[in-house]
């Protein structure tokens, strides 16, 4: 893995907790072989492919599998493909299936249903767009092959197939994979290592899962992020939906909850002194985004867009959502993951020095914003997120901006963001989310930087030049050349901000002290036991 920071983790000695938790129904008493788990917010869709939202992508994880995976050094490795051949110059691949996969409800896992599968995936997801663009034909020979031909080679076709970000290229029954992409899948039907189970699913409260007995791990590699033998030492697990970060932080300290996903900034003195926890400070880290709506003003206009880099100040964001403690955040922050390879200083300059509002609002002025209303979405129950939304609107107001929150709990916002509508009819300006790090490793899996329209992520910007310069980092033949034109769009992308970069940030989490062998970045589940 890319040594990025000098910590990986820092764990508390624990004490008694200050803050009392409300007693979880079937709490007292769990079994040792069941995972009680707090995500960062209810799981309200349950499509991976359908929705991007990171716990749905969790989810997606625990139910479905993938053709390929990724290692904690994002290293692709064959998943629930046994292998593949490559042909004809890179035009062709064809991929074989490991012997005995089958579905949760014991059907067979099929050629045909993976090229159902992703054929829908490729209609929602901005890699899986690419390479349908030169995808001349996807077929299925046999139950046990699917093969690929290309109009031109696609040497990324594998990574495409196990990308760990939203949207996941997750492989389902062909029943399900048939489902218009427009619309939600609601059977939750997959061959991955745990069962959803709806029946005891209770909206805002619980969602549970079982183990799949029929679940075929890899006989080999290393278990690493999705690469390698998933194995499922639990029998249960349950996710607890706690929105108010006390309540949960309380919860793992009386242990009735065995994991927090996030641990809150303003309570971990508390939690490093329960002496059944642990606190870490993992290694896993995103870049907060401020996404604009590019379809109604005032931000359909690049110029307004290009304005508001004079406002942000990364470190009002990084210390509201984070706290002061520089350590578990970075500013100074463009396109792509700080210390990797396609990172640069290309168009930073705008982000650094004095804040200038004076400025802004001449520049605003001169740019033709007029008194349009601003509605910046902010979820009530993900406190980062939540503390990010206030510093937007006081960065918006200080511009001379007219400026508002709309607050509601997480699952609304995301139903408001797929809204096209102007704000007077129920849309929206502005919202704010993060971006994994594996999603910014490179042009072409950052969700945010496709700029095709109305085919893009939820903001919808349209730019030739940075679709053009995606393609061309793709065509690059080799890692210099591919930083030469990651320079370039980076450059670019200052200029057409489809987002706003706000910082990268570290995740914290906390667990019972006796739950070992947590992996490595998104929250998965298996590999985790108990000491």
């Amino acid at each position: 893995m890319h040594s990025r920071r000098n910590f990986m983790a820092t764990a508390g000695a624990i004490g008694a907790g200050t803050v009392a938790a409300p007693r979880l129904v079937g709490a007292q008493g769990a079994a040792s072989r069941t995972l009680r788990f707090v995500p960062q917010a209810d799981l309200t869709v349950l499509d991976p492919v359908f929705n991007t939202a990171t716990v749905t992508l969790a989810h997606g994880f625990m139910v479905f599998d993938t053709l390929y995976g990724l290692d904690a050094d994002y290293n692709v490795h064959p998943q629930m493909a046994a292998g593949h051949v490559i042909e004809d110059d890179g035009r062709t691949w064809t991929i074989t299936l490991r012997e005995g996969l089958r579905f949760h409800d014991g059907e067979p896992v099929r050629g045909r249903d993976c090229v159902a599968s992703i054929r829908r995936w490729g209609a929602r997801d901005m890699f899986g767009q690419e390479m349908l663009s030169v995808l001349d034909e996807l077929t299925a020979p046999t139950d046990r092959t699917l093969r690929f031909r290309f109009k031109r080679p696609f040497p990324m076709l594998a990574e495409a197939l196990g990308k760990v970000t939203a949207a996941m290229p997750a492989i389902m029954p062909e029943r399900l994979a048939e489902t218009d992409p427009s619309r939600a899948v609601a059977e939750m039907v997959g061959s991955g290592p745990f069962r959803f189970v709806p029946e005891e699913r209770v909206s805002g409260s619980r969602v549970v899962y079982r183990k799949f007995d029929g679940y075929v791990p890899r006989p080999d590699g290393v278990a690493s992020r999705s690469a390698g033998p998933k194995i499922a030492h639990m029998d249960r697990v349950e996710w607890h939906i706690l929105p108010d970060p006390a309540t949960a932080a309380a919860a793992l300290q009386q242990g009735e909850v065995d994991w927090l996903e996030y641990a809150p900034n303003d309570l971990l003195p508390v939690l490093r002194r329960a002496r059944n926890a642990v606190v870490k400070v993992t290694d896993d880290s995103s870049i907060s985004v401020l996404r604009f709506n590019h379809l109604h003003a005032p931000f359909n206009n690049p110029a307004i867009r290009r304005a508001m880099l004079g406002a942000l100040d990364q470190s009002a964001f990084m210390t509201a959502a984070f706290s002061a403690d520089s350590s578990l955040w970075r500013t100074d922050v463009g396109l792509f993951l700080p210390n990797t390879p396609m990172a640069s200083d290309a168009g930073l300059e705008v982000l650094r020095g004095p804040r200038d509002m004076d400025k802004v609002k001449r520049d605003l002025a001169a740019a033709g914003y007029n008194g349009e209303k601003i509605v910046v979405l902010q979820p009530m129950d993900l406190a980062f997120l939540k503390s990010m939304a206030d510093v937007a609107v006081d960065m918006f107001q200080r511009a001379g901006m007219n400026a508002e929150a709309f607050s509601a709990d997480w699952g609304t916002i995301v139903q408001r963001r797929g809204s096209r509508e102007p704000v007077e009819r129920g849309g929206w300006s502005v919202f704010i989310t993060g971006f994994s790090a594996a999603g910014l490793l490179n042009p072409v899996a950052n969700l945010g930087l496709r700029a095709n329209g109305s085919r893009a992520w939820f903001g919808w910007p349209t730019s030739e030049p940075l679709e053009q310069l995606r393609r061309d980092w793709m065509d690059a033949p080799d890692q210099p050349a591919q930083q030469a034109v990651a320079r370039q769009l980076q450059t670019q992308f200052f200029q057409d901000v489809p987002y706003l970069p706000l910082g990268e940030y570290f995740r914290i989490i906390a667990h019972q002290r006796n739950l070992v062998d947590i992996p490595v970045g998104l929250s998965t589940f298996t590999g985790v036991r108990r000491a």
